[in-house]
């Protein structure tokens, strides 16, 4: 479905998958911190950004912000026209994101709710639904070419506010959670900044997904993978990531009733 405040007959002819990714930035305060990816996705009239959950706090690093900024268009007839949208990640000293562990362990993948009232109601985006995380599976192996949607190092069109897409391919068995983690890999150069960028494959035409948004959502971009042992004089980086599986947001996104702070889930195998 076509997220609200939409209005296709004035819309620009832009892809939609590119009104789906918004640029994160982290803050402490008034301090600007990091720049990272993010993407939009609704489910029962609540609507959530998804982000890697390194991207709202990672200890190993000493990240602790506590607000995130996104970028939002605000003009379907003028894509160059933009607002920053703030969101607190506190709130009476408790998170206001959503994290999960599964049998394997954490999770990098977060998810928090945006006030839709608070959106100035002009906003232009597109969002993934559950719809968009079950196509043609059967269909995914090895080799698969996907899109990863995002922001790398912060790069993007600075005039349009929209995101670059980097092609890639699945490098592991998407059937089988590789080392036994909630992830599978890819095989794409990737940088720092598309931490919590969609990872799509186009649909085919035995998906029922409806609406102008063909992707299937296959996962949430997270790190680069390498060797700890690799040379880094002779040899060159894996360009192998981590691609943490997107039926999370399932659990994630659950009914506040219904989960806690710290969500126990699990991550599909199939």
């Amino acid at each position: 479905m076509a997220a609200a405040l939409y209005d296709e007959t004035e819309a620009l002819m832009i892809e939609s998958i590119l009104l789906t990714a918004a640029r994160v930035s982290t803050f402490a305060q008034k301090r600007h911190l990091t720049n990272a990816s993010g993407f939009f996705f609704e489910r029962d009239q609540h609507l959530f950004l998804v982000t890697s959950r390194h991207v709202m706090v990672d200890e190993s690093s000493k990240h602790f912000p506590d607000r995130i900024e996104i970028e939002l268009h605000t003009d379907s007839e003028n894509m160059a026209r933009s607002t920053g949208f703030s969101i607190p990640l506190y709130r009476d000293g408790q998170s206001t994101w959503r994290q999960g562990r599964d049998r394997a362990g954490d999770i990098d993948v977060a998810v928090i709710e945006i006030d839709r009232a608070a959106l100035p109601a002009t906003t232009v985006y597109r969002a993934f639904t559950p719809q968009h995380l079950h196509g043609s599976l059967q269909q995914v192996s090895v080799g698969t070419s996907l899109l990863v949607v995002g922001f790398p190092l912060g790069f993007h069109d600075t005039l349009h506010h929209l995101p670059v897409a980097r092609h890639a391919v699945i490098a592991s068995s998407f059937v089988l959670r590789f080392q036994g983690k909630g992830y599978f890999l890819t095989d794409a150069r990737t940088h720092r900044g598309t931490s919590g960028a969609p990872v799509v494959m186009h649909a085919s035409e035995r998906d029922t997904i409806s609406g102008d948004l063909p992707w299937i959502l296959l996962g949430i971009h997270s790190s680069r993978l390498d060797m700890g042992t690799r040379d880094v004089l002779l040899d060159e980086a894996l360009g192998l990531n981590c691609v943490w599986y997107a039926d999370i947001l399932m659990t994630l996104t659950e009914k506040p009733e219904l989960i806690a702070q710290e969500v126990s889930g699990e991550v599909s195998d199939d």
